[in-house]
C-alpha cells in the first residue's frame, strides 16, 4: 500500500483525509453558535432580567472562549495521538462542558419566558 508521495503508508487508525479538519470546523460553528446566542442573549435579555442579562452574556461569552480553546487543544492531541498510532484519545470532557454551556442557556431561556410572562 503506497500513500500520495509514492512512500509505504504506515498502518493505524489514522486516517490522513479531510475528516479531522472537518470534526474541528464543526467544533468551531459550534462554539461560534454558543456565543452568537450569548450576543443575542444581550439584546434579547436586558428588557426582562436587566443588570443579571449582562452578566448572562459575558458568562455565556466567556464559556465560548474557553470552548473554543479547549476544541483547539483536543483537535491537536487527537491527531498527535492519531499519527503516533499509540497513546489514548481525549476524553469525553469537551463534551460535557459544552452540554453545561447549552443547558444553563436553555435554564436561563426558560427563566426569561416565565419573568416575561408574569410582566
Amino acid at each position: 500500500m503506497t500513500d500520495a508521495g509514492g512512500g509505504t503508508a504506515r498502518p493505524g487508525p489514522w486516517d490522513p483525509g479531510l475528516q479531522p479538519e472537518r470534526t474541528q470546523l464543526a467544533w468551531r460553528r459550534t462554539v461560534a453558535a454558543v456565543a452568537v446566542g450569548a450576543l443575542v442573549s444581550l439584546r434579547v435579555l436586558p428588557p426582562v432580567l436587566g443588570g443579571w442579562a449582562v452578566a448572562a452574556s459575558g458568562a455565556g461569552l466567556l464559556a465560548g472562549g474557553a470552548l473554543w480553546v479547549a476544541a483547539g487543544r483536543r483537535a491537536r492531541s487527537v491527531d498527535r495521538v492519531l499519527r503516533r498510532t499509540d497513546g489514548v484519545l481525549p476524553d469525553g470532557a469537551l463534551l460535557l462542558g459544552l452540554v453545561v454551556v447549552v443547558t444553563c442557556g436553555a435554564a436561563l431561556a426558560a427563566v426569561a419566558v416565565a419573568v416575561g410572562l408574569r410582566v
